[in-house]
This record gives structure tokens, sequence and C-alpha cells, in this order.
């Protein structure tokens, strides 16, 4: 009966597979992977940036002085997405991380409208019809407060599809749009600061929108 031998190199190959899966495990086991974006279009030169608390992708837009939409398309961010601390994410045409970044004078940060849950997303279809912002919803009664200062240049208590309605120019190109309020508490004209209240809401969801002139942005890039 004729002995078969098994090539020395199939050992080989098999011990090295095990080896590397080995390491894999164990390198999960004593940190949790870092979560690392698809990689940018070859031959673009860039740095990538590890996102740490706080940290949105308009803010680290403003770090870098990079576009927001650009940000967003090399990293084939998707639109109903939003950055998570750890991610890293590439930055075209710089050659220096940024550790420590302090907002200029005047310019905020956005905060969250009222606290919620969302209930459809950015892009998503919605009552047949494609979300230009997030829906928020909300148990009980609570105030809707401005997610940055500005101006109100619109309010209305009726307005077609949206009901009662405040729209806030922030002076920089960006608005906020709050919908389906159960109660006004601003008109047009007035100044508000961040945080201030601008309306109610009792059980049902407030339709908040963060537009760039008249162009809908995605709200995940804007809250944290």
């Amino acid at each position: 009966m004729a002995v078969r031998f098994r090539s020395p190199a199939r050992y080989i190959m098999r011990y090295y597979k095990s080896f590397i899966l080995l390491l894999l495990f164990l390198g999960g086991c004593a940190s949790a992977p870092v979560s690392i974006t698809r990689p940018p279009a070859p031959g673009v030169p860039g740095i990538y940036h590890k996102v740490e608390r706080g940290q949105t992708l308009w803010r680290i837009s403003k770090m870098y002085n990079v576009d927001l939409d650009e940000l967003a398309s090399i990293n084939h961010i998707p639109d109903a997405a939003s950055i998570e601390i750890g991610q890293l994410v590439f930055i075209p045409h710089k050659k220096k991380v940024i550790s420590s970044y302090v907002m200029p004078a005047g310019l905020e940060d956005f905060i969250w409208p009222v606290k919620g849950r969302v209930i459809a997303s950015f892009g998503q279809n919605f009552d047949d019809m494609i979300n230009k912002g997030i829906n928020i919803r909300v148990s009980g009664e609570k105030e809707v407060v401005a997610s940055r200062a500005g101006r109100v240049v619109f309010s209305c208590v009726d307005f077609k599809g949206y009901g009662r309605t405040v729209i806030i120019d922030h002076g920089d190109g960006l608005s906020t749009v709050y919908a389906k309020n159960s109660q006004l508490l601003v008109k047009s004209g007035d100044i508000v600061s961040q945080g201030m209240p601008v309306g109610r809401i009792r059980d049902a969801y407030l339709h908040f929108e963060i537009r760039k002139g008249h162009l809908a942005q995605n709200p995940n890039f804007y809250l944290e």
C-alpha cells in the first residue's frame, strides 16, 4: 500500500493561519476594535482623525477647514449615519492631526432641540414623503429649545404640512426648522440664544431640520 505524504508547505500555511487567528482573537480581548471608514479614493493625500467624545462631523470639518459634504463623501458615510467615538475619519489634503481645538468666538455646535426617540431618520420615507430632517418622538410635555443661537425668521401656527413651525437663521448660511409643535413661544424677529425655549410639544413628534441655504442637511452630521 502506497503511503501518501502531505506537503510540508501545507502544514506551514495551516499553522500560519491559526497563528494569525489567535493574534486577532487575543487583540479583540485586549481592547475593542477601532471602527475604520472605507478607504478614500486612491491617490488622495491626507491623514486620519480619530473621533473623540463630543466631536461631530460638522465640528471636525471646522477643525480642518474642510467642506462637510466633501468629508462625508470621501469617507463614504451614508446620509442616515452618524459618526462614533473611536472612528477614523479621513481628512483629505491635510498633513497634521489636530489634537485639541477651540471653536472660534461666535461659532457654536448644535444641540438637540428636545430629548426623545428618533422615529424617522434623514432621507427615510415617512408618511409617503422623503424625510428632510429627523422626527423625534416625545412622551408627555417638553420644551423645544433653540439648537443654536440666532434670529427667528419664520413663525407660523399653521404652516402647510408642518403645523406650528419656527425657523431660526444662524447667520452663517445655516438655519434650523422646528415643526409639529404643540405651542409656539417665539415670533418672527426675536433673537434667541442656544437652549432658549422656542416652543412646546406634547405626546407627539418634533420634526427638526438643519438647512444650508435652502438645502436640507443630515442632522446626524451636526448633532452629538
